[in-house]
């Protein structure tokens, strides 16, 4: 698997994902694409995505919240007809070791929805299969219905970091109030 990361927008690179982005967030408070491209004239997102052969398999949309030197992984798909083979562990694992090269960074963010379902539960242990640790907090935006709980993984052990998820929140919020300004 090649990986590569975008940190302008590209018409021609987010039609190789577009697919794989529809297909899993569509109905699934998908931002729109407007949204997209105001993030990258922002500066505040890097497009990951994970090649096979050539042919994009997945992708991650990642935002800097760089108040707290993290990463915020906001989307991360892989293609629908080759989940289970491991690639999205393949594809964190490639946005952890691009974090540490850049030296900005000293941990990862995910926003997982917090509602007691079988799926929400297969995402989490996803995320603890990757290193990512469960906060207890369950935050209730006020512009979508369902909770949310924050997962977090340090870069570096040694690494000083605030894992309460009320005050995780405030950046992750931030993040995204800032993606939706013009």
């Amino acid at each position: 698997m090649e990986f590569k990361t975008f940190e302008q927008w590209d018409d021609h690179i987010w039609e190789k994902i577009r697919p794989i982005y529809d297909q899993a967030f569509a109905d699934k408070g998908a931002k729109p694409e407007k949204i997209i491209r105001n993030m990258f004239e922002k500066q505040i997102c890097f497009l990951h995505i994970g090649f096979i052969d050539g042919q994009a398999a997945a992708f991650a949309l990642t935002g800097n919240l760089f108040k707290i030197k993290s990463v915020l992984i906001d989307y991360l798909a892989v293609k629908e007809e080759l989940r289970g083979q491991g690639i999205g562990i393949h594809m964190v694992e490639y946005i952890m070791d691009w974090a540490v090269s850049c030296e900005n960074f000293t941990s990862l963010l995910i926003e997982v929805e917090a509602e007691d379902t079988v799926e929400n539960q297969k995402r989490v242990k996803f995320w603890e299969r990757c290193g990512f640790v469960l906060t207890s907090y369950i935050h209730q935006y006020i512009w979508v219905p369902e909770p949310y709980q924050a997962m977090y993984k340090k870069l570096k052990p040694e690494t000083a970091f605030l894992t309460n998820g009320e005050h995780l929140f405030t950046y992750i919020g931030q993040f995204h109030k800032t993606s939706f300004q013009r």
